[in-house]
């Protein structure tokens, strides 16, 4: 069962978003360590029976949908399910629309990615979308937003862009 990250695991959370992204897909350490006091913002984990954590999801909650802006399952632990369990057990917790980014298909690892979130009730929106710098000093970035349960059209796509835009990234 997922339950909300204690703040002295954090660290281990950075750990594995540092391992898992290139550095344009996330905040400084400071940065993304000050969205816990958001409170829009938190990030969900799944532990094993030791309390190590086997993968987390950090998602932003707004009235119509919830956005996962990162979800990693730590390498030690793929490959076993674990990802559709957590991806499954957030969307039914939550009980709203959420959505995602990823990268175009244009890689044999994207493509996986997107084949993963299908495979879980998630759809790809083909929409053009660019993620906005997550920070100073980081670059923006081409990709296309998935939503569980059905594609959105067009003025719900642009709703969820205009939120991320403001909410997420303080992009206007």
């Amino acid at each position: 069962m997922i339950e909300k990250l204690k703040i002295q695991d954090f660290d281990t959370i950075y750990d594995l978003m540092e391992m898992s992204f290139p550095s344009d897909e996330y905040r400084t350490y400071d940065e993304q360590k000050a969205l816990l006091n958001n409170p829009g913002y938190s990030i969900y984990v799944l532990c094993n029976e030791s309390q190590d954590i086997k993968a987390f999801i950090a998602v932003w909650e707004f009235n119509k949908f919830a956005y996962i802006e990162h979800f990693v399952v730590n390498p030690e632990h793929r490959n076993g399910g674990i990802g559709g369990y957590i991806l499954n057990e957030l969307v039914e917790l939550l009980d709203k629309t959420v959505c995602l980014e990823v990268e175009p298909p244009e890689t044999e690892m994207a493509s996986r990615r997107i084949g993963f979130y299908k495979r879980n009730n998630f759809f790809l929106n083909e929409y053009p979308y660019m993620q906005p710098p997550i920070s100073q000093g980081k670059k923006a970035i081409p990709l296309f937003i998935m939503t569980s349960g059905s594609k959105v059209d067009e003025d719900i796509f642009e709703q969820i862009k205009s939120t991320l835009y403001t909410k997420v990234y303080k992009y206007i």
